[in-house]
């Protein structure tokens, strides 16, 4: 098992694999994982040279899309890094600073980026997000400059954005600068994920993400007022997708949403090489739709799931960064030493 310099696991193409994790105290078990980015959360000012950035959509209506690019303060090396953010996140949700802040020390550039009508872009979009809005990424690709593109991109996607980047990742356009990516807690089989928030033991996180869900929608997005009453009366996260998101996107109802946006039906055709991190005890996504990749899994792509870690929490004992961070940066680094052989990675 390949290992780098300092002996941290560097997981090998093709892989699925269960690896240990110590969670860190005083945060035990996958429900606190998850809950520390809430109960901890901070504003701290970055290390960086930030720059608002303002992205056109191609869908032809009028759509736009922020972000915030990061210099770092000292010498500049690597690819640009790009993080996703997950329902009802934003560029300033705790877990997207705190790894923008990790790659910034390393010298990495990120672009911060906010979804279609969330966070600063709200005024800017009618339409919000969804599970399978690639179409997006793809956008953001093509309008950076040509000085931002010259080591290329690495994108992260966390929860959701996750399953939107991968929805990208399985029909990314040639040409598109690409060399690696990397998705935490991805849901990448939505009716699972909704499956697992709505079952009793998770009623509060269910109330929680649907009452945040109906508030962004509901100050973002260009509305009718039947549209309105859908989203106000939505009683679950299944009401919400069958009766708004849904027709709204051009989808039949909810389990056909569910179906043509899962982030695991595209991963046999991704070409890119992609690391994909989840853990066993995720309180909100269910591990087995990881695990039924085994099989299909293209050269260049490789799953770890952590014994724990929770959703997107993930905070390991003897370490001060998340264990996500840190395997998406030995990811990096073998990419890139893949990258310097003539073989390269194959799919």
């Amino acid at each position: 098992m390949p290992t780098n310099a300092h002996g941290s696991y560097l997981p090998s193409p093709a892989s699925c694999q269960i690896t240990a994790f110590t969670d860190r105290a005083p945060w035990w078990g996958g429900d606190l994982q998850t809950l520390r980015n809430q109960i901890m959360e901070r504003q701290s000012a970055l290390p960086s040279r930030p720059y608002r950035l303002v992205f056109q959509t191609s869908d032809g209506s009028g759509d736009q899309l922020t972000g915030t690019l990061e210099r770092p303060l000292g010498p500049q090396s690597g690819p640009l890094i790009v993080l996703i953010h997950g329902l009802t996140g934003s560029e300033d949700s705790v877990y997207v600073r705190e790894s923008a802040r990790f790659h910034l020390v390393r010298g990495r550039p990120v672009l911060r980026l906010n979804l279609r009508g969330a966070g600063d872009g709200r005024s800017l979009a009618r339409g919000y997000y969804h599970a399978g809005c690639a179409s997006d990424l793809q956008d953001i690709l093509d309008g950076l400059a040509g000085e931002e593109k010259q080591k290329g991109f690495f994108l992260v996607g966390f929860s959701l954005g996750g399953n939107i980047l991968l929805n990208l990742l399985g029909r990314v356009r040639p040409g598109h600068g690409v060399m690696g990516a990397a998705t935490v807690s991805a849901p990448i089989e939505p009716s699972d994920a909704r499956k697992r928030l709505m079952a009793p033991r998770n009623v509060l996180y269910h109330r929680f993400l649907l009452s945040r869900m109906k508030r962004d929608v509901l100050a973002a997005a260009d509305l009718s007022q039947l549209e309105r009453s859908a989203v106000a009366n939505a009683a679950s996260i299944y009401d919400f997708d069958d009766r708004f998101v849904a027709p709204k996107n051009g989808f039949r109802d909810a389990p056909d949403y569910y179906e043509r946006t899962a982030g695991a039906r595209q991963v046999p055709a991704i070409t890119v090489p992609t690391l994909m991190l989840a853990a066993l005890n995720d309180p909100w996504i269910p591990a087995g739709a990881y695990f039924a990749l085994r099989g299909s899994l293209p050269a260049c792509v490789s799953v770890v799931i952590a014994r724990s870690g929770g959703h997107v929490g993930f905070h390991e004992r003897g370490h001060s960064e998340t264990w996500y961070d840190r395997r998406i940066d030995d990811w990096i680094v073998h990419v890139q030493a893949a990258r310097s052989l003539t073989s390269g990675f194959r799919c």
